[in-house]
């Protein structure tokens, strides 16, 4: 793997202003910031949209399965897969290159409050409720410090089969570990296609059974295929959530909190490849 150098480099000659300081070789390779500022809330006035649209945009990395493909595996199918070594690969980079993981919490503080963030900071978020998210993915994190957000798909907990799922006591030491478990409807249905009885078995229950598995409020949503409808975000917030996270597309005007942009880290991507991506999508304004 290319050392930090390398990729101080890469970052001085396209994005001058995220290259990795010098300094922070002499610190431990990646901090996690969990703990947001104090906020009054009561005697703070929120952001509009239009403000929180002019806020510079925090990476968010999207995640599916962490294992090696097999030849039944379709070529769409290699998007939302990564090798278990490439994905070590890449946590690695970006403690090296001076990321900071943040949590939902931290976004929305910032995004609506204006609250100031680590140097560099990054989300690292998980779908589907995947075991090797457990096994692999968290432990990855852990290694490096970060923390992330796994947004489960209700039905598939604790299914076994060609692929495993997360078990609530799994899911459960997530959360009391201090990663965000966040929901990802009941089974996949795309967002755009719901009925008002899935508000109940979509939204409503999920959020119930998350909630007494961890003991923790559920107040983050992330639509299944990166689908949205614009016309039933602001239901999202009549339900409990605080923010949602769609994929690569463009971020509703009205409603930006509910349309938080991720990218996938492809499975076909090295960690050079990953560190120009990230900086191309979300390096548009400066803070």
């Amino acid at each position: 793997m290319k050392n930090f150098l390398l990729y101080s480099a890469i970052s001085s000659l396209l994005f001058a202003s995220c290259q990795p300081s010098n300094a922070a070789k002499e610190k431990p390779a990646a901090k996690t910031a969990t703990e947001t500022a104090k906020i009054d809330s009561a005697n703070t006035k929120p952001a509009g949209a239009k403000t929180i649209l002019a806020r510079r945009e925090v990476p968010v990395l999207c995640y599916h399965q962490i294992r090696n493909t097999t030849a039944s595996d379709s070529k769409r199918a290699h998007d939302d897969i990564i090798a278990p070594d490439k994905f070590r690969e890449h946590m690695k980079m970006l403690a090296d290159s001076g990321y900071h993981s943040i949590l939902p919490d931290q976004l929305y503080d910032y995004l609506v409050y204006g609250t100031k963030l680590p140097e560099k900071p990054i989300m690292i978020t998980f779908d589907d409720t995947d075991e090797d998210q457990f096994t692999v993915g968290a432990t990855t994190l852990k290694k490096h410090g970060f923390k992330g957000v796994y947004f489960i798909m209700t039905v598939s907990i604790g299914r076994k089969g060609r692929i495993n799922y997360m078990t609530k006591e799994q899911i459960k030491q997530l959360a009391d570990e201090g990663n965000t478990i966040a929901s990802h409807t009941y089974d996949h249905k795309n967002f755009a296609q719901f009925t008002d009885e899935d508000w109940k078995t979509q939204i409503d229950e999920p959020t119930k059974k998350l909630e007494e598995i961890t003991g923790k409020k559920v107040e983050y949503f992330a639509y299944p295929y990166g689908v949205y409808k614009a016309a039933n975000l602001h239901k999202l917030k009549e339900h409990g959530f605080k923010a949602a996270f769609i994929l690569s597309t463009a971020r509703d005007e009205n409603y930006p909190l509910y349309t938080i942009r991720r990218i996938i880290d492809p499975g076909r991507y090295t960690a050079k490849n990953l560190y120009y991506s990230i900086n191309k999508s979300f390096n548009k304004t400066k803070p």
